[in-house]
């Protein structure tokens, strides 16, 4: 049966993080993507206008939702509407990963809980001035939650769902189709420390 992620993709989204996801998630076979919004579009940062077909009450049916990032994070966490519309519609049972500034989002409808999370370097300070431990690394999962931070690590976070949710050797094959040539290698190593197998939680910094 083919399990469906969620990307929370919200006016001003950013594309890199919402995009690589997407592209990783849905070379699997076994895995569908549905892009959701609060409207029928959503126009991202640089322009990008795309379809968000989902719908804020299906967040739940989700196998996994990813709540993306963008450049409006901090205005569109100030309506309270759309935040309640998030946080009452997600499971305590299911994968929910952030990217970057999406942390902020998690913040808000109380699913980050006390561990530690990975942001980008512009959200962090905000998510410390209101007593949110940050670690400066690119990928940190624990239980059924996780954060990435910067662009580039979404395929960190489109790795660890696709090994949560369908195997191991699908993760790999999926990270070998984005990876820059000559890098797979060291992408590689990298997931293996990351997320290794049997383990759900750890954390790696991304220098590694």
């Amino acid at each position: 049966m083919t399990k469906t992620i969620g990307i929370v993709t919200l006016p001003a989204f950013n594309e890199i993080d919402t995009f690589v996801a997407t592209r990783m998630l849905d070379s699997v076979p076994e895995l569908t993507v549905e892009l959701v919004g609060p409207d029928a579009t959503a126009v991202s940062a640089a322009g990008v206008e795309v379809t968000t077909p989902g719908y804020w009450t299906s967040l739940s049916d989700y196998a996994a939702v990813v709540i993306g990032s963008g450049m409006r994070t901090f205005e569109l966490i100030a309506d309270d509407a759309l935040m309640d519309a998030i946080g009452s519609n997600l499971s305590d049972a299911q994968l929910v990963g952030s990217q970057c500034s999406g942390a902020a989002i998690m913040q808000r409808v109380g699913r980050l809980g006390s561990n530690p999370v990975c942001t980008d370097r512009m959200t962090a300070p905000h998510l410390e001035a209101i007593g949110v431990e940050v670690t400066f690394e690119s990928f940190r999962a624990d239980g059924v939650t996780a954060s990435a931070g910067g662009c580039l690590s979404s395929a960190y976070l489109g790795y660890w769902i696709i090994d949560q949710l369908v195997d191991r050797a699908a993760a790999d094959l999926a990270l070998s189709k984005v990876v820059p040539v000559g890098e797979e290698a060291d992408y590689q190593a990298r997931v293996d420390k990351l997320i290794p197998a049997g383990s759900d939680s750890v954390a790696i910094t991304s220098s590694s």
